[in-house]
């Protein structure tokens, strides 16, 4: 009777709830060590924010830098940011040190289709990042017209920010991440305010 053998294991529905057991112990497990890794969405955020934060640190240091000729205004906005950014940055470097993830995203400049993997990773993308083009541009620049450029260019980079910590929001549990991203909306939406202003009061 080799099929009631085979057939004995099909009506042993006792099976069926400890596989089932098994597979939320499992899963619960794997939940529970992706939060302390950092999440797939929450390394992306961190990996690209640093990339973002460090390009306006440079706009910033490009305001400081006497030879551009930026309004008292400009620069004392400037040094707000880049006394705001610096911290992050090393604040988000240490994530992804403790998660054991790289401080880039792997293949960010190598191929496409590396690049379109990476940003694929928890759907954050890079927003509001100046081009060489743009950066040139600005460079070539000085007195009001530098100010000008400069303060809609950070508005532009500004609201991409804002948009990849509102993108982590609703995706992340870690506390850090979320008090990070809830700390950048806020803050560079006043700044966004402000440099609105300067803009209509021809700064």
């Amino acid at each position: 009777s080799p099929n009631s053998l085979r057939s004995s294991p099909a009506q042993n529905t006792g099976s069926a709830p400890v596989t089932i057991t098994t597979s939320t112990a499992s899963s619960a497990s794997a939940a529970a060590s992706a939060a302390a890794l950092g999440s797939a969405a929450d390394v992306s955020f961190a990996q690209l924010m640093i990339v973002h934060h460090e390009q306006a640190v440079e706009m910033a240091d490009m305001a400081l830098d006497p030879k551009y000729g930026a309004s008292a205004q400009v620069q004392t906005l400037a040094q707000q940011i880049k006394g705001a950014q610096d911290p992050e940055i090393a604040q988000m470097q240490g994530w992804l040190t403790a998660w054991g993830a790289p401080s880039t995203m792997a293949s960010a400049s190598t191929d496409a289709a590396g690049d379109m993997a990476g940003m694929d990773m928890g759907g954050v993308s890079q927003d509001g990042m100046m081009t060489d083009a743009q950066m040139a541009a600005l460079a070539a620049t000085t007195g009001q017209a530098f100010d000008q450029m400069w303060l809609q260019m950070m508005i532009s980079h500004h609201e991409g920010a804002i948009a990849m910590a509102q993108d982590v929001t609703a995706t992340t549990m870690d506390p850090q991440v979320k008090s990070l991203a809830a700390n950048i909306i806020s803050s560079q939406q006043a700044e966004i305010d402000t440099m609105q202003g300067m803009l209509a009061a021809g700064q």
